[in-house]
C-alpha cells in the first residue's frame, strides 16, 4: 500500500485545513487508516484512526472535538478535517494504514510521506 498525504499549509490560529491521503491499495476497505503528526523536536504522536467502513473513529485527546477523520472508499482516500487550529497543532502530518489498529506509530505497516501544517498565533 502506498500512501500520499496532501493539503498542508500555513494558517492562523482558529483557522481550518483539510488534509487528504490517497492510497494505492487494491482492497482499501481491508485496512484501518490513521493520522499521526510530528512537531519539531518532538516524538511522533497519534492523532486519529478509523475503521474500514468509516465507523468507530478514535482521536487523541488534544484534537477531540476539533478534528474529524473520514474516508471515501471508492476514491481510496482518507481525510482529516482540522478546525479551530492551534499553534501546538503545527507539525508534519502523516497518514498510515494497517490491517490492525493501534495508537503506536511503529505498529502500522504502511506509512506515507507527510504534509506540513503550520499554525501561527
Amino acid at each position: 500500500v502506498q500512501l500520499q498525504a496532501s493539503g498542508g499549509g500555513s494558517v492562523q490560529a482558529g483557522g481550518s485545513l483539510r488534509l487528504s491521503c490517497a492510497a494505492s491499495a487494491r482492497t482499501f476497505t481491508d485496512y484501518y487508516v490513521g493520522w499521526f503528526r510530528q512537531a519539531p523536536g518532538k516524538e511522533r504522536e497519534f492523532v486519529a484512526s478509523l475503521g474500514w467502513n468509516g465507523g468507530n473513529p478514535a482521536y487523541a485527546d488534544p484534537v477531540k472535538g476539533r478534528f474529524t477523520i473520514s474516508r471515501d472508499n471508492p476514491k481510496n482516500t482518507v481525510y482529516l478535517q482540522m478546525n479551530s487550529l492551534k499553534p501546538e497543532d503545527t507539525g508534519v502530518y502523516i497518514c498510515a494504514a494497517d490491517l490492525g489498529r493501534s495508537r503506536l506509530w511503529y505498529e502500522w505497516d504502511y506509512r506515507g510521506k507527510g504534509t506540513l501544517v503550520t499554525v501561527s498565533s
